[in-house]
């Protein structure tokens, strides 16, 4: 599908919409207008908006949004609890069922794969295989993964490798043998509306930046300082861009300027990721900018 984006969006009442894109990109606002006209709920798809501890530094929807219109599946999850695309999953269904379909809206593209072609149902990872593989040093879990899994996942992404890591060591079946036995979607592609933003690399860039001055304006440092006593970078929600700079800097370990330095192009190099998914994995779905014209 060419990329060439949307100038005039047609809304079918009787879908749910999904909208995803870039951090950064104005997704939030566009489906605050999609909601708005359609009277469905916004539903959360990011992985780490949905953590209580974190509004002002994953850019939540602020309380004045979410009281403007029906917010869910943002911040209601524990900074110790764990929460995967299953878990979400799980979430999502009965919100499908609503009289009037939600607004499904994120950057975390396993979670729209997960709704949209399926999830593996791969058993839960004892406790000490965790406990094992959070041990060990990247190269390590790549070298224990099946080649097919191997071939298939962001090996950058140590998240996603301890994942597969800790499904081959707990099941003796590779991540992608799982994937591969993956069940019917939840939401087949042909019954929603589903649109990707894919914004210029410069423009972005430049928001990633001034969004994060904001955020330091907002009391994002606060937030990190709260939760300092108890940090654990082993834990999902550590992973807020971000949040280990500015533990960092409440350390004496580097300035509040190279904390930030560091978040912007942490953020940058997010987004880089993101819009490969988005180029690899939603080349069926629909190009818009945030102001696409609403019908």
């Amino acid at each position: 599908m060419s990329e060439d984006p949307v100038q005039r969006l047609v809304l079918d009442p009787h879908r749910p919409v999904l909208v995803a894109g870039p951090t950064a990109s104005g997704k939030s606002d566009l489906a605050m207008r999609i909601a708005a006209r359609t009277g469905g709920a916004i539903v959360n798809a990011d992985a780490l908006q949905v953590f209580g501890c974190w509004r002002v530094l994953t850019a939540r929807p602020s309380a004045a949004d979410e009281a403007a219109l029906p917010h869910a599946l943002y911040g209601h999850v524990g900074w110790r609890d764990a929460y995967s695309a299953g878990h979400w999953l799980r979430e999502v269904a009965p919100l499908l069922k609503a009289p009037r379909p939600p607004v499904i809206v994120g950057g975390t593209g396993l979670n729209f794969a997960a709704l949209t072609e399926g999830l593996a149902d791969i058993p839960p990872t004892p406790p000490e295989v965790r406990g094992e593989a959070d041990g060990l040093p990247l190269e390590t879990l790549l070298a224990g993964l099946d080649p097919v899994t191997a071939g298939r996942i962001d090996r950058a992404n140590r998240a996603r490798v301890q994942r597969a890591w800790e499904v081959w060591r707990a099941t003796g079946r590779g991540l992608a043998d799982w994937q591969d036995d993956t069940g019917p979607p939840l939401l087949p592609p042909g019954r929603a509306t589903m649109l990707v933003m894919r914004p210029q690399v410069g423009w972005l860039d430049a928001r990633i930046a001034q969004r994060f001055g904001r955020m330091l304006d907002a009391g994002a440092l606060d937030e990190v300082a709260a939760l300092l006593p108890h940090w654990d970078p082993r834990l999902p929600a550590a992973r807020a861009i971000g949040a280990a700079e500015l533990v960092a800097y409440l350390r004496g370990q580097v300035t509040l300027e190279q904390a930030k330095d560091a978040a912007v192009l942490a953020s940058r190099q997010y987004a880089k990721r993101q819009r490969t998914w988005m180029r690899n994995r939603m080349a069926g779905w629909s190009t818009v900018h945030p102001d696409v014209a609403l019908e």
